[in-house]
């Protein structure tokens, strides 16, 4: 029995590997119609991109945009890990957490 390894603990390149497995997996399991699984794998994938990137790119007060729900808009109140805090734009005001990897610049093209 192998034993799995940390996403904190993988180098950059472990965790491409690991993605592309997981976006694989998720794939077929989309083909396959398992939406719970696939939803799950998919999850995994962000999560594992969130290792790769530097928390402290991601400013308190800035707005992103969020990756797969385009015209949807966040603002970072503030980050813990590597998860933002904060609010999306327009509706209720109510904090949720994102992982990183789900925030986008507002000046990068859609």
């Amino acid at each position: 029995m192998t034993e799995e390894k940390r996403y904190s603990d993988m180098t950059e390149h472990e965790l491409r590997g690991e993605i592309a497995r997981l976006k694989e997996k998720a794939r077929k399991a989309e083909q396959l119609g398992m939406v719970n699984e696939f939803a799950v794998l998919e999850r995994k994938a962000i999560m594992a991109a969130a290792y790769m990137l530097d928390p402290a790119d991601f400013k308190k007060g800035e707005v992103y945009r969020i990756e797969g729900d385009p015209n949807v808009y966040f603002q970072v109140d503030y980050l813990k890990g590597l998860f933002a805090w904060g609010h999306r734009m327009g509706g209720k005001k109510h904090t949720e957490a994102l992982p990183i990897s789900m925030l986008r610049p507002l000046k990068e093209g859609k």
